[in-house]
């Protein structure tokens, strides 16, 4: 079975729009949750979220196809060239070159401003374009025409599993063959009325109670719920015995990849976690890896009362006393919940915690849970040898994924 290296990252986020200033502002604890400038959410009871911004697509599509592609699109054009260019490729065999790329919600932005070009100005006024650009496949084939890539191409979707699911994959298609190498990842635009409408009503999200930056707080005692977000993530993903070929530098190495189900509710977490245990042991036997030689978890860690204490409970439950020892943190307590972006960009700050040395903190953690009394690295990144990581991701519907990494030594 072939190895399966990462060699180029890509990402846009709430704190940086690639992926050196968003590992920047996440080492340096830095919140790119605010007041929503996309639209008016005065009156809504939330009115914060993460928000990709000056984010300039200028050179990423046409002018043409700027007007038409939704933003969740044009961000994984950023990131996804932005990981192609990172890898150093030079040329490829289109053939054996693919895409899987995925998202929670696809197109919602530009499937509303038809569905309001609709009700305003009439059925002849609709774009002859709006079915293929609102699909949750459009970023993947719009990435593929862009780079001329023709290999397995296709979206996942299973909610705020999605990005994790994508490398995963991804990885299983190199590493049976069916490709030699493979862009995967997530993005999500989704920052409107009615899906802020969606999740108050929910009763998901955080308020600011005056300050947005501290609305999320992943495992703290007083945390109240998530910070809706977007962005996008991407990783190019080929052989290891092709990265070295070329010369290529190695962020980490894919050792395994779990997915499961909770099958309990389409919103709220297994209390017992048992979907979550499942996910995290099969990526560690996948891999050959034993608990105790992980040193960092990348948790889901929304920041909501029950998601926070179940994925605790199933650290606990995998990895025993080793628990105890290792480090978990959460990036969503200052990038916010990408959705189906937040498994990749969480998995690239895994790679790079690898590749520097360094743990990304979770902020705002001022208050300890007795219930949630694990290492979440509160508030400052830490320096500390990291070999092996692991990037927990859980979505509506009971979707668990996770992705482990380890670094490449040989």
């Amino acid at each position: 079975m072939r190895r399966v290296v990462i060699t180029g990252i890509g990402a846009v986020t709430p704190i940086g729009n690639d992926a050196n200033t968003t590992w920047e502002a996440a080492l340096a604890g830095r919140s790119g949750v605010d007041e929503i400038r996309a639209f008016d959410a005065s009156e809504y009871p939330v009115s914060i979220a993460g928000e990709v911004k000056d984010f300039d697509a200028q050179g990423l599509a046409s002018a043409k196809d700027m007007k038409r592609l939704d933003p969740n699109v044009l961000f994984a054009l950023g990131a996804g060239k932005e990981a192609l260019a990172d890898a150093g490729v030079n040329g490829f065999r289109p053939d054996r070159v693919g895409i899987v790329l995925g998202s929670a919600i696809g197109g919602f932005t530009e499937l509303m401003r038809q569905a309001d070009i609709l009700r305003e100005r009439g059925f002849d006024r609709v774009s002859p374009t709006f079915i293929p650009n609102v699909l949750v496949d459009a970023a993947s084939g719009q990435l593929a025409i862009d780079l001329g890539i023709r290999g397995p191409n296709y979206a996942v979707v299973s909610a705020c599993a999605t990005g994790s699911h994508t490398i995963g994959e991804g990885a299983e298609l190199i590493r049976h063959g069916h490709a030699d190498a493979i862009l995967a990842g997530g993005t999500e635009a989704c920052i409107h009325p009615l899906i802020l409408a969606g999740f108050t009503s929910m009763r998901g999200l955080a308020s600011a109670n005056g300050d947005p930056t501290q609305a999320s707080r992943p495992f703290d005692a007083t945390r109240a719920g998530f910070v809706m977000s977007e962005g996008a993530g991407v990783v190019h993903l080929e052989t290891l015995e092709s990265a070295k070929s070329r010369g290529a530098p190695i962020y980490a190495e894919v050792l395994g990849y779990g997915a499961s189900n909770d099958a309990y509710h389409m919103a709220a977490p297994d209390p017992e976690s048992v979907g979550v245990v499942e996910m995290m042991r099969q990526a560690l036997d996948r891999a050959g890896v034993a608990p105790e030689e992980v040193d960092y978890i990348n948790a889901h860690g929304t920041s909501t009362p029950l998601g926070d204490l179940a994925e605790t409970k199933a650290i606990k439950e995998v990895f025993g006393d080793h628990a105890y020892k290792l480090a978990v943190s959460s990036t969503k307590s200052m990038m916010g919940h990408m959705f189906g972006a937040a498994g990749a960009v969480e998995a690239i700050m895994c790679a790079l915690a690898i590749r520097d040395g360094v743990l990304p903190p979770t902020i705002n953690y001022a208050n300890p849970d007795p219930e949630c009394d694990l290492d979440y690295v509160p508030n400052e990144a830490r320096r500390e040898d990291v070999r092996v990581t692991l990037s927990n991701a859980m979505g509506l519907g009971g979707h668990n994924g996770c992705v482990l990494l380890g670094r490449v030594d040989d």
